[in-house]
């Protein structure tokens, strides 16, 4: 697209947005008036002009070294390296130092992060940083009134989040602003970005040609703190896109069948990127999507190339500036020709089926055309009792707009959803907008229930009332995760995802066996006719209309801004450093658990009610593997206190362990720690006395999360090693003198009388054993500034 297309389509945009709505808050710079004019838009919080220039000269200065044609993730990744000239590069080897640009955290996981920030002892922030409070509000009855309620109930922890970010100089969106990743996506996400978040979803950003990376509590400190942020450099996979999205397929139903193909542990230490001719029929929120979703392959990050579907929906969102400043560098912003991927996966949208993913993982693929009989013959519940829309995944004017379609075909003919049915707006920007173009009204007369512009069932956040704990039932959703009990705390749910279309289709018969694409239905007056197909603007005609403010930025002077924590509260604590390491070897542990089967973060450290708790380390380590299968009698929660040979619940033995000074570890099966990046999953087996976590594989951000917080992780050099661990084996770890990168740990197994040596391996590199032996990398950071100020 020409440079002069794009500044008539800017201006174009800009003008409707002048009619119809009142300027967005500028994301660039948080301190500025809502009256910004797009040049202005287009500057950073430290009033630096968009980084394209300084990262070209970095990436010359890698293309020099590295000789050969670069994939757009290298480029954007390689162009964010502290030293360009020394800098060892290697895909799937090198550790690399990034400066990412911005830091975005949600406000479950904030408050341990900035709990961690204020035990650095540093007064400010040293890049832009934000705080997103969108997951603490639990769908009840509506949005407003479960917006109310949250307020109420979380006003102490939304209180201290508003005072750190005042005083710590980050921007602060307020409940009910919306989901953080259709934040970031709206105001904050541009192509060639760098930004990491404190939530696994946080890939969002890669619908807009960003790299956005999902990380622990820990990893966020160190960029605010400024220190560098490291990364194993990630391999790449290519994703051809051929062909065109049309009728009933939508963008969910590419990541859906790339999970089929990879599997929830295949993109493991690689970014997924998307490239071919088909990436031109998706949208920009629709690549949002794509990418969004990645996080289910276990995938570091997802990214598209720059195109005119960017171009759109930056000018749509009051940022046609940078849409011309990104073209100017569009050679940054897309892959090399020739370039190389470690793996290559051809999609042909022409031929793609719409899918239904699940349930209890979000691999396992049905085609429409074939869910009612793998159904049926799987035994899966055949009635769905709830569908739900919306999420951080899918929650965009577009998909609002496609289903609302979908519903105002089925009220033409007399009919509504048969079943409950759950909107969730992703921000207000979005509720605003779509409530000022009649689709909120739609869905009401639909049936649906509007709910508050948050996470809310996705993430376990749901009063749910219509089925009994331990009812076997059905339902489906938009959302992107499906593990057990995920949504609503009942292990026999069985959850099925798929795009919002399929799910609002789904919703007015209220059955699996139903296929839209072929199935008849019968209308008020007793004809058949079939549903159209779903129909959905890309972009609003009248522009965004961005609601009610809720947005906070920082005080120019934090000086006299306070953060209080009340030393009695049972939802906020002030952390204490963790203990270092003494330098001996970790001899006769004790296996607190060996957990047998799929371990995500929600069987280690679960959501829904225990988010409450999420800044008060002790109260929340009450919910440590209480979802873990144990191998020794196949129950939850259940475990031998080894000391004691008395059953109990596995945070009860653990502090039993840790009153007795008995130092423990965790042993569990593959992928361990996949889902979300919540480092609880991390803090609290510390917190508890464990020192070892000791797995077949783990999942990226939860392996970076242990080493953050000094614990050894350990992956068996055999897996079939796994089964000489018993209940009641003593564990030793020798030579820890002498950890060194690359080299396996002796791993000595006591049973009984008979020991047997084995060995363990690891990925530490030399400044994460660093971490190991300060006892946290917060601890290694805090050394590390004490001998720059000496």
């Amino acid at each position: 697209m020409s440079k002069k297309i794009i500044s008539q389509t800017a201006e174009r945009v800009r003008r409707l947005c002048r009619k119809a709505v009142k300027p967005l808050m500028s994301p660039w710079n948080m301190s500025m008036s809502s009256k910004a004019s797009g040049v202005e838009m287009c500057r950073l919080e430290k009033g630096n002009p968009l980084p394209y220039r300084l990262l070209s000269q970095k990436l010359e200065c890698i293309k020099k070294r590295l000789d050969g044609p670069l994939t757009l993730s290298e480029k954007v990744l390689y162009s964010h390296i502290e030293d360009p000239s020394g800098q060892e590069i290697e895909r799937g080897k090198s550790y690399l130092l990034l400066r990412p640009d911005r830091v975005a955290l949600q406000d479950a996981t904030a408050q341990m992060a900035l709990m961690q920030f204020i035990s650095s002892g540093l007064s400010k922030v040293a890049v832009p940083s934000t705080v997103h409070c969108d997951h603490l509000i639990e769908a009840q009855k509506c949005g407003e009134l479960d917006l109310k309620r949250a307020i109420d109930m979380n006003k102490e922890v939304y209180d201290f989040l508003a005072s750190a970010c005042a005083k710590y100089g980050l921007g602060f969106w307020k409940p009910g602003s919306g989901i953080i990743h259709q934040i970031i996506l709206e105001n904050y996400a541009f192509p060639g970005l760098l930004m990491i978040g404190t939530d696994s979803h946080t890939p969002n950003g890669g619908g807009l040609g960003g790299l956005c990376v999902g990380v622990g509590g820990a990893d966020a400190v160190d960029v605010m703190a400024g220190m560098p942020w490291e990364l194993k450099c990630p391999k790449v996979i290519g994703v051809n896109l051929t062909g065109k999205i049309s009728g009933w397929t939508s963008p969910k139903d590419v990541i859906l069948k790339v999970a089929e193909i990879l599997t929830v542990k295949g993109g493991t230490g690689a970014i997924i990127e998307y490239h071919g001719k088909g990436c031109e029929s998706i949208s920009c929120t629709g690549m949002a999507t794509i990418c969004n979703m990645g996080a289910e392959i276990g995938a570091t990050t997802s990214v598209f190339p720059f195109n005119e579907r960017m171009i759109r929906y930056l000018c749509a969102t009051g940022r046609g500036a940078i849409a011309e400043e990104a073209q100017k560098f569009k050679k940054l912003l897309v892959p090399d020709e020739g370039c190389k991927y470690d793996q290559v996966i051809d999609i042909d949208l022409d031929k793609l089926e719409p899918l239904v993913n699940g349930p209890y993982t979000p691999d396992l693929a049905h085609p429409i055309s074939k869910l009612g009989e793998n159904s049926e013959k799987n035994g899966y519940p055949m009635e769905i009792k709830v569908g739900l829309i919306g999420s951080c995944t899918n929650s965009s004017y577009e998909d609002m707009g496609r289903c609302a379609s979908i519903a105002q075909d089925a009220i033409d003919h007399g009919l509504k959803t048969k079943i409950p049915f759950n909107v969730t707006p992703g921000s207000e920007q979005v509720r605003a907008t779509i409530e000022r173009d009649g689709i909120l009204e739609v869905f009401n007369k639909f049936g649906g229930t509007v709910l508050a512009n948050a996470c809310g069932p996705c993430i376990g956040q749901w009063d749910r009332k219509d089925v009994k704990m331990g009812e076997k039932n059905t339902i489906v959703t938009s959302y992107n995760r499906n593990f057990t009990g995920r949504n609503d705390a009942n292990p026999a749910t069985h959850c099925f995802v798929t795009s919002p279309e399929m799910v609002t289709a789904l919703s007015i018969v209220g059955c699996l066996s139903f296929n839209p694409l072929k199935d008849e239905l019968t209308d008020s007056k007793g004809k058949k006719f079939k549903l159209k197909e779903p129909k959905g603007e890309e972009l609003p005609a009248k522009g965004f209309d961005p609601g009610q403010n809720t947005y906070s930025p920082p005080p120019k002077d934090t000086r006299s801004s306070k953060v209080v924590v009340d030393p009695k509260s049972d939802r906020l604590q002030l952390l204490q450093p963790f203990e270092k390491w003494d330098g001996k070897d970790l001899t006769d542990l004790t296996v607190l658990i060996k957990v047998k089967g799929k371990c995500t973060t929600d069987h280690i450290s679960a959501a829904g009610p225990w988010l409450k708790y999420r800044g008060h380390l002790d109260n929340i380590s009450n919910n440590m593997f209480i979802g873990a299968v144990n191998a020794e009698n196949n129950e939850m929660n259940k475990v031998k206190n080894q000391r004691s040979n008395d059953w109990g619940t596995v945070p009860d033995v653990a502090r039993d362990y840790k009153a007795n000074k008995i130092k423990w570890v965790a042993v569990g099966e593959e992928n361990y720690g996949e889902g979300s990046s919540r480092e609880h999953a991390a803090l609290e087996p510390r917190h508890l006395g464990g020192v070892a976590i000791i797995v077949k594989s783990f999942a990226r951000i939860h392996e970076t999360n242990l080493k953050k917080q000094g614990l050894l992780a350990l992956t068996f050099a055999n897996a079939s090693d796994y089964d000489k661990i018993q209940p009641n084996s003593k564990l030793s770890l020798l030579n820890l003198a002498k950890l060194t990168p690359g080299e396996p740990v002796e791993c000595e197994i006591k049973t009984g009388g008979s020991s047997e040596k084995i060995k363990l391996n690891h990925s530490f590199n030399a400044e994460q054993i660093e971490w190991f032996k300060a006892g946290s990398a917060l601890n290694r950071m805090k050394e590390t500034l004490a001998k720059s100020k000496k």
